[in-house]
């Protein structure tokens, strides 16, 4: 069966980071999208402090719009999910399954910092003000995501951008649609997300017959230290009840 895969990155980063899991995916006859959200990777030039957790929503909806993308698995990986959910609220009927690689889903109202606590939000903060003229936080190195390999890191380091602070301060709008649409979690170990979300997730899985869990033994950046076992995840997407 051919399907068609939309992989949307998480903060700082940008589509070229599914680079290793989208030739595994196409080489597998499926077709894949990885959108790069406003003001990030190759559309750094377009960060303003009007970039906002709103912008990046649009950027998915019109993705599937534009593209005329249908049945396709939607996964979100960290800052990703939160985007992911806010879109599902318009393109649930186009989404096969969600699938959330190590990602953070949010309960409307909710924003970045609600989920990540005060003090990891004080640290981003923080960073925007030293570097980043108080509204952008600046490029991290890419160990900062589990990835040691020498020249995975160059890759990576390469590629980082800046993320705009608004994207992590703005409240969700509605999620109801998100949270009850069927799909899978991938927790990588060790996880960067907070042990509540995992909570959540695990929860979730363990009521909800048309969503799944997973663990994955990786970095957060698992679609850049172990392709392979992410594209095999995906790929297992297809299989989940759809309801």
């Amino acid at each position: 069966m051919t399907a068609q895969f939309v992989l949307v990155h998480g903060g700082r980063h940008g589509g070229w980071c599914w680079r290793p899991v989208a030739q595994r995916l196409r080489a597998a006859g499926h077709e894949v999208f990885t959108p790069t959200l406003s003001g990030l990777g190759e559309r750094a030039h377009l960060l303003t402090r009007e970039v906002g957790l709103a912008t990046h929503v649009e950027d998915i909806v019109a993705t599937f719009e534009y593209e005329d993308i249908r049945d396709a698995v939607l996964v979100g990986h960290s800052y990703g999910g939160v985007p992911v959910t806010g879109a599902l609220e318009r393109i649930a009927d186009r989404v096969r399954v969600q699938v959330l690689l190590d990602a953070q889903v949010p309960r409307a109202g909710e924003s970045v910092f609600d989920i990540n606590g005060p003090e990891r939000a004080k640290a981003m903060i923080a960073l925007a003000d030293e570097g980043g003229e108080g509204w952008y936080i600046p490029p991290a190195d890419a160990a900062r995501y589990g990835v040691t390999d020498p020249a995975d890191a160059a890759w990576v380091n390469r590629r980082m951008t800046a993320q705009p602070l608004r994207t992590y301060q703005d409240p969700s709008g509605p999620t109801g649609r998100a949270w009850r649409h069927p799909g899978l979690y991938v927790e990588c170990v060790p996880s960067s997300q907070e042990p509540h979300m995992l909570k959540r997730m695990r929860e979730r899985a363990a009521t909800d017959p048309f969503f799944g869990y997973r663990v994955l033994e990786t970095a957060h950046n698992a679609m850049v230290t172990d392709p392979d076992a992410v594209t095999a995840l995906l790929l297992e997407a297809l299989e989940l009840p759809v309801g």
